[in-house]
């Protein structure tokens, strides 16, 4: 769906309570600290803008953020987990303002990361800015998957089928879906006043996946580390305006 110039600017706003909760929650990402305690960093972040969490009691999730450490994808669970030197760990952040939402992640290393950990962080954000760079007027939605799979797997790695990008708006998950691979069609042209929320999920090893008894926490399937990272991005006629960036 393309969106109006005053949605645009609503979607704006929930971006930048996005960025602020990244902010924060990097900031108290160390070792010894809970995911408990993140999501009340998080929390606080909305309660000072006066926006509403988009991921606290969607389809029942307990948190206003996802918190995923090392072989954990995606959806997890912010408890009782304490951090430890060495972890990586992914975020996901979310924020409603005035109806419009904003959604983003990023992973993060706790301390001092091993060098093959480092490597699946860069790469991971890499193949997201890839994807976000074919955000452009015109372009095949599906060609996002293709640019992010490119990169990915020049690295190695594989890319999570499960679970994929989405167009944003008035709702968090719209329609049409964005894989992070190439699909095998090219999807809809894109058009200015667009918007979609862009979201590797890279593995170091194979892309299968299972999910915890907790119904939301998604591992790897082989243990092997995961990285996520996200943005929400407009198309513009000056090309893709990431909105949930500082």
């Amino acid at each position: 769906m393309r969106r109006s110039s005053d949605e645009l600017n609503k979607m704006r706003k929930a971006g930048k309570v996005v960025a602020e909760m990244h902010e924060a929650t990097r900031a108290a990402i160390r070792p010894g600290v809970t995911t408990r305690e993140l999501n009340e960093v998080a929390a606080e972040v909305l309660a000072n803008r006066g926006a509403r969490s988009n991921f606290l009691n969607y389809h029942g999730f307990p948190a206003v953020i996802c918190t995923s450490p090392n072989d954990m994808i995606v959806h997890g669970i912010p408890g009782d987990y304490r951090l430890k030197e060495g972890d990586i760990l992914s975020v996901d952040c979310g924020a409603i303002i005035e109806g419009y939402h904003g959604d983003a992640a990023y992973t993060a290393g706790v301390g001092q990361v091993s060098a093959a950990a480092q490597k699946l962080l860069d790469v991971t954000e890499r193949s997201l800015w890839a994807g976000i760079d074919q955000l452009v007027i015109g372009n095949r939605l599906h060609e996002v998957g293709r640019a992010v799979q490119k990169v990915a797997e020049a690295a190695g790695y594989s890319v999570v089928r499960e679970y994929v990008g989405h167009a944003i708006g008035t709702e968090m998950h719209e329609s049409p879906q964005v894989p992070n691979y190439w699909p095998g069609s090219p999807g809809p042209t894109l058009k200015e006043g667009m918007v979609f929320a862009i979201e590797p999920m890279v593995n170091v090893g194979s892309y299968d996946t299972y999910v915890l008894d907790d119904g939301w926490s998604v591992m790897t399937s082989d243990g092997q580390l995961s990285a996520h990272f996200e943005h929400t991005i407009a198309l513009t006629d000056n090309g893709p305006e990431v909105f949930t960036v500082a």
